[in-house]
């Protein structure tokens, strides 16, 4: 079982930032490809960014491009995501999410996900 906990959550002015993090318990999936999505309000969860595996190549929604960037230490089993330039619209639960496919990932799979942390942007 992969645990995955997120921390680093919440609550900025816009035009703010925040970093977020994400620890995987297990070696399970070690060397997998990981993402965040996140999930507003009334709405459904939209992928974020993703990482591959040795973390050479990243992928972001069009929305957070230019603002958001996503790492991985592979040595502390951890992923982060750095957000800055924060929008009220950016207000969401952010997820943590880790799949052994890249393409499944960027399609909004996730073999486990975390619990979740709130980011909150004030306008």
């Amino acid at each position: 079982q992969v645990q995955l906990v997120e921390s680093g959550g919440g609550l900025v002015q816009a035009g703010g930032s925040l970093r977020l993090s994400c620890v995987r318990s297990a070696r399970t999936l070690n060397n997998s490809p990981m993402g965040w999505f996140r999930q507003a309000p009334g709405k459904e969860r939209e992928f974020v960014a993703a990482i591959s595996s040795s973390g050479g190549n990243t992928k972001y929604a069009d929305s957070v491009k230019g603002r958001f960037t996503m790492s991985r230490d592979s040595a502390k089993n951890s992923v982060y995501l750095q957000m800055n330039s924060l929008k009220p619209e950016d207000t969401a639960v952010y997820y943590c999410a880790v799949h052994s496919s890249w393409s499944a990932l960027l399609a909004g799979s996730s073999q486990y996900w975390g619990q979740g942390t709130q980011v909150t942007v004030s306008s």
